[in-house]
């Protein structure tokens, strides 16, 4: 029969596992790091998984295909459910539709106590990991790769953002308390990952209530991308919005 179904470009897939989740019928699968339909006749055509790709890399086609097959789909379901809830000990007649793909990139918020700096040991000094104090991290929400975070989330109402190069967080000791805290952090390399984040970011700031933006980088001309991606984003969503660029030396100071 001719019916709508989707179809996966994976030349534009980035392995994330979020239309894997988000399918509820189980018909997608990461196979070599790489979302793949597995069953036709468990689509059923609705497209769950379509804003749940960050690429676009899911779409509708009109094509030859089986009819969905929701009774197989559901005896699948119990087949999984029995088989993790026997080596967990739960109870198997219970209804469970387990997510599909990569577990780690499902978005959800992180509560934290807003007066929270961390635990310190009074004989510590400033900035350092000596003594017993351990410090408390200040990340508000998952995932955080630019690539891997959905463009809309509930966690992007009212948020002040947080768009930093990845080795800032390794370069400035105190990268928790100064910048994470109270904002949404999103990070990412613009040498290493192919791509250009503005397109992301835009719809990041056009979709969401985002209050502010700082950006984060390194003194290292290739982390200029970010800055610029950044700029670029924020021009092109309409919006006009307080922000700054704090720039870490190597050495791990802001540098003035």
């Amino acid at each position: 029969m001719i019916r709508r179904i989707i179809k996966i470009d994976e030349d534009r897939c980035i392995g994330c596992g979020l239309c894997a989740e988000a399918c509820h019928e189980g018909a997608i699968a990461m196979v070599d790091g790489k979302a793949k339909l597995m069953r036709e006749d468990y689509c059923d055509g609705l497209g769950d998984c379509l804003p749940a790709c960050p690429t676009g890399a899911i779409t509708f086609e009109e094509r030859e295909a089986p009819a969905y097959d929701e009774a197989a789909v559901l005896r699948a379901k119990q087949k999984q459910h029995g088989s993790c809830a026997k080596e967990s000990g739960e109870d198997a007649a219970v209804p469970h539709t387990l997510p599909c793909g990569c577990p780690g990139t499902q978005a959800k918020a992180i509560a934290r106590n807003a007066n929270s700096e961390g635990k310190k040991d009074e004989n510590a000094s400033e900035g350092c990991c000596h003594g017993s104090g351990t410090a408390e991290s200040q990340l508000s929400q998952w995932p955080v790769q630019i690539k891997l975070v959905p463009t809309r989330a509930p966690y992007f109402n009212g948020a002040n953002l947080l768009i930093a190069a990845d080795c800032t967080a390794y370069a400035y000791g105190n990268f928790h308390r100064d910048f994470i805290r109270n904002r949404i952090t999103l990070i990412g390399c613009p040498k290493l990952d192919s791509g250009d984040y503005a397109e992301k970011l835009t719809e990041i700031i056009a979709q969401n209530d985002i209050k502010s933006v700082t950006i984060v980088r390194m003194e290292v001309p290739c982390c200029g991308g970010i800055e610029q991606a950044a700029k670029r984003a924020m021009m092109a969503s309409g919006k006009f919005l307080p922000w700054q660029v704090v720039t870490i030396t190597t050495d791990g100071r802001i540098k003035e």
